[in-house]
């Protein structure tokens, strides 16, 4: 994977995050096997979705994977990976961040990027449903939290999984928050994903008058504004700067102890790649990819109309070696 390169059709990494995204669906070979979905109360009088395709054999390993922002079973590196965990007779299951699975939450919460506690809870019901230790992957926001609650496990992190990956990862938020809030960034990416924050916020204020300023997040126009309105006050957070400072994952990769991939592209339009951590600043059980392309959660391949299979084969490739 480091030395992957993009097909010649797709150039740059703008065209290598959109393609996938909005056209390898209706391309691509990688289908979504059947789900049936499991609803789990949580401690705090919530709950959360998680879907499961169940191995073919009883003790065949988990994949776990931890959608992005506003992602899920529609998600198209979704159903890349769950058709190379049925490929490779594994069993998948896709837990949802509170609120992301068609159906508002309860609590006067929502999810965020250093949900670390909710990881680890996840984590620790799935391992008690299995004999084999987990394989996690965490996807943009996903994989930031995940390797969140690998650092704060340190080393008890390895009896609940055997290994995690973090794929396109925001590891430094505020850098990630200054490059989606400008340009093109700004007018695409940022626009999709205030397009769902904003009516599922509004939802969250309709259950819990009083949660938040109404008009202050209307006016919200970028993920720094709506951040401080809403995820860093109900996640006590002081404020969007201590959010993002407090839950990136880039400062305590040398706390990790259990074998550990980090995988970003180096032309992801919105992680730049001067925030990527370098082999001075991870421990010893973290890997670095940093191929020059594969945009963002996009890794395209093949002659066209090509596939987003590369990646997750990539990714189960690295698993089996170290695990």
């Amino acid at each position: 994977m480091e030395r992957f390169a993009a097909p010649w059709w797709l150039p740059g990494g703008n065209a290598q995050t959109i393609w996938p995204a909005l056209v390898s669906r209706r391309r691509s070979p990688a289908a979504l096997p059947p789900l049936r979905r499991e609803r789990w109360d949580t401690p705090d009088g919530d709950f959360i979705d998680v879907d499961f395709a169940d191995p073919p054999q009883p003790g065949a390993p988990w994949l776990v994977l931890f959608h992005g922002l506003e992602g899920g079973r529609g998600s198209h590196y979704v159903a890349a990976f769950a058709a190379a965990a049925a490929a490779a007779g594994w069993g998948f299951a896709l837990p949802y961040f509170r609120g992301c699975s068609g159906e508002i939450n309860r609590a006067p919460r929502g999810y965020h990027s250093g949900d670390y506690e909710e990881v680890g809870w996840i984590l620790q019901r799935l391992r008690a449903r299995s004999a084999q230790p987990l394989k996690a992957v965490g996807v943009s926001l996903g994989g930031n939290a995940l390797l969140r609650w690998a650092e704060e496990a340190g080393d008890s992190a390895a009896a609940v999984a055997g290994c995690v990956a973090a794929v396109c990862s925001p590891l430094d938020l505020a850098a990630v928050g200054r490059a989606i809030g400008r340009g093109f960034n700004r007018l695409t990416y940022t626009r999709m994903f205030l397009r769902t924050l904003k009516p599922k916020a509004l939802a969250k204020l309709v259950q819990h008058p009083g949660l938040f300023d109404r008009q202050r997040l209307l006016a919200a126009r970028d993920l720094y504004d709506f951040d401080n309105v809403f995820t860093a006050p109900l996640h006590g957070f002081r404020d969007t700067d201590d959010y993002w400072a407090r839950a990136s994952a880039k400062p305590h990769l040398r706390r990790i102890r259990v074998p550990a991939l980090v995988l970003n592209a180096r032309n992801d339009p919105f992680v730049p790649a001067a925030s990527l951590p370098q082999a001075h600043e991870v421990s010893r059980f973290v890997t670095l990819w940093q191929p020059p392309h594969g945009g963002h959660v996009g890794f395209p391949g093949g002659r066209f109309p090509g596939h987003v299979l590369t990646l997750p084969e990539a990714v189960l490739g690295w698993m089996r070696a170290v695990h």
